[in-house]
């Protein structure tokens, strides 16, 4: 081989070994990822498998073994079991009840915050930036903080202890966060538009139903999935300001888990627990890459 044939053959090696390299960089950050969704996703499987199992099989078996025969009792007695005292065995009613609280408290929330962005980024008043930084500081104002307060004006307006009183906690709790979601998002919007509209005679809610309202989809879908997350999973409120009747599921699922009378169901306990957990999951499975999309839409301005 002359040195020029050498020489030729060099760029080529030095190319095979790159692309190599990359493709096991890439192997080896795949393997990575998977180790670490494997992990994050063990506690799920547990809960899964466990309540697919009989009392013996988990008294006998391994935690993380598959059941040997799959049963679906535990999930018939989390969900329609009777009710007695403090202990509650089904958490049926109290899922309907938190389906009753988050759907309300989510779309009016969501609605004042839409229009409280499109006026705090359009429709400038004065005070309007003092008004947007206390919404955004009622937003890191601690829960604990406003228990004694909320609960005082829910007894003066005859609404502790009531589904309404809590859609009315969670919807105004809620309004720092829906309002910071659509005024980010509406200040991206051509003011022009706006000025356009008002010399074509359209008025203030002409102009957001025709023009805001429609190019709010991404936000629309960022803000109920946040509020209902929130809602859904909220368990301090819902253990303050409700009583029996009137309970989401999330202190029905506390009040399954703790109890402590007869034998302690560990399949009915995770069944409950899921039930609990699964319209958020779902939330997140279907609208999810819409969630990613609709946090960065307003992103960037123009």
């Amino acid at each position: 081989m002359t040195d020029q044939a050498f020489s030729d053959t060099l760029p080529r090696a030095g190319a095979g070994q790159s692309r190599a390299l990359r493709i096991g960089l890439r192997w080896t950050l795949y393997a990575v990822l998977i180790l670490f969704a494997l992990f994050y996703l063990m506690p799920l499987f547990v809960m899964v498998t466990t309540s697919l199992k009989s009392l013996e099989e988990i008294r006998t078996g391994s935690l993380v073994a598959l059941p040997r025969a799959v049963t679906f009792d535990a999930w018939a007695k989390a969900w329609s079991g009777a009710c007695t005292g403090i202990q509650c065995e089904g958490v049926r009613p109290y899922f309907w009840n938190s389906v009753v609280l988050a759907v309300p408290a989510v779309a009016i929330s969501t609605f004042i915050g839409a229009v409280n962005g499109y006026i705090i980024a359009h429709w400038q008043f004065r005070g309007a930036n003092l008004f947007f930084a206390l919404l955004l500081f009622g937003c890191f104002i601690p829960f604990q903080v406003v228990l004694l307060p909320m609960a005082r004006l829910l007894g003066i307006l005859g609404l502790a202890g009531t589904i309404q009183g809590l859609i009315m906690v969670h919807v105004i709790y809620g309004l720092g966060f829906t309002t910071l979601f659509f005024r980010n998002y509406y200040v991206t919007i051509p003011q022009e538009l706006v000025r356009a509209a008002k010399i074509d005679g359209a008025g203030f809610f002409r102009i957001f139903w025709s023009i805001f309202l429609p190019l709010s989809l991404p936000i629309i879908v960022v803000t109920v999935i946040w509020q209902f997350t929130q809602i859904w999973n909220d368990f301090l409120f819902g253990v303050s300001f409700s009583q029996a009747g009137s309970q989401p599921i999330t202190v029905a699922l506390n009040n399954i888990v703790n109890s402590t009378t007869g034998v302690k169901e560990y399949n009915v306990d995770m069944a409950a627990a899921i039930i609990a957990a699964l319209p958020t999951l779902l939330v997140y499975i279907i609208a999810g890459k819409y969630f990613i999309r609709g946090l960065t839409a307003g992103s960037v301005k123009g």
